[in-house]
C-alpha cells in the first residue's frame, strides 16, 4: 500500500495558508488577529496616506457583520440615515442589535442616530458598549469627544481626542481641534 508523502516544515503555503494562525484558531481568533496587526500599523504609519489605507481597510473589516440578514438592516438604516428618517434608522439599528448583540459598527452606527438626534445621553450610552468591544474604535472615541465639548466639558474631551489619535495619528481634523481648545484651557488657567 502506497503511503503518503511526508510534509517537510519547509513547504511552500499554498494561496489562504498563514504560517501565523494556529491551526486550531477560529474564524474570528483569525479576523481579530488580522485587526490587530492593522491596528498596530495604522498607529504607526508615517504618512496621512497611508494610514487613510490602513483605515479603509479596518473599516471595512469592522462594518462585515457575517451575517447577511445584519448587513441587510445596516444597509437600511444608513439609507434612512442619509433621508434623515432618524425614527427609521433606529428601528432597523435595534434589530441589528438583537440580532448580533456583539457587532461593534451595530453599536456604532446606533450611536451616530442618536447624535444626530442631539440625544446624548443615549449616544454615550452606545458609544460606551461600541468601545467595550472595540476599544480603538476612532469613529466613536470622536464622536464622544464633540459630544463632550458640546457638553462644555473640554478637559474630558482632550482626553478622549488623545486617545483616538493614539489610534490614528493622521486624523487633522481632531488635531487642530484638541490643539485649539488645549489653547482655549491654557488661557482660561493664567
Amino acid at each position: 500500500m502506497p503511503t503518503a508523502p511526508a510534509v517537510s516544515s519547509d513547504a511552500v503555503p499554498t494561496k489562504g495558508d498563514r504560517r501565523d494562525a494556529a491551526p486550531s484558531s477560529t474564524l474570528e481568533e483569525r479576523r481579530q488577529a488580522r485587526l490587530d496587526m492593522m491596528f498596530g500599523r495604522l498607529a504607526k504609519a508615517t504618512d496621512k496616506r497611508r494610514a487613510d489605507r490602513i483605515a479603509s481597510h479596518i473599516l471595512r473589516r469592522m462594518t462585515q457583520s457575517g451575517s447577511d440578514t445584519v448587513d441587510l438592516l445596516m444597509d437600511r438604516a444608513g439609507r434612512a440615515m442619509k433621508e434623515k428618517r432618524y425614527g427609521d434608522a433606529l428601528d432597523l439599528l435595534d434589530g441589528v442589535i438583537r440580532l448580533d448583540p456583539n457587532f461593534t459598527e451595530g453599536w456604532n452606527r446606533r450611536a451616530t442616530v442618536y447624535f444626530l438626534m442631539n440625544n446624548y445621553g443615549r449616544s454615550i450610552a452606545d458609544i460606551e458598549q461600541t468601545l467595550k468591544r472595540e476599544p480603538r474604535h476612532w469613529g466613536a472615541l470622536v464622536g464622544l469627544a464633540m459630544i463632550l465639548v458640546t457638553l462644555e466639558e473640554k478637559e474630558e474631551a482632550l482626553k478622549v481626542m488623545d486617545r483616538a489619535l493614539e489610534v490614528h495619528p493622521f486624523l487633522e481634523d481632531i488635531r487642530e481641534r484638541r490643539d485649539r481648545y488645549a489653547a482655549e484651557l491654557a488661557g482660561s488657567s493664567i
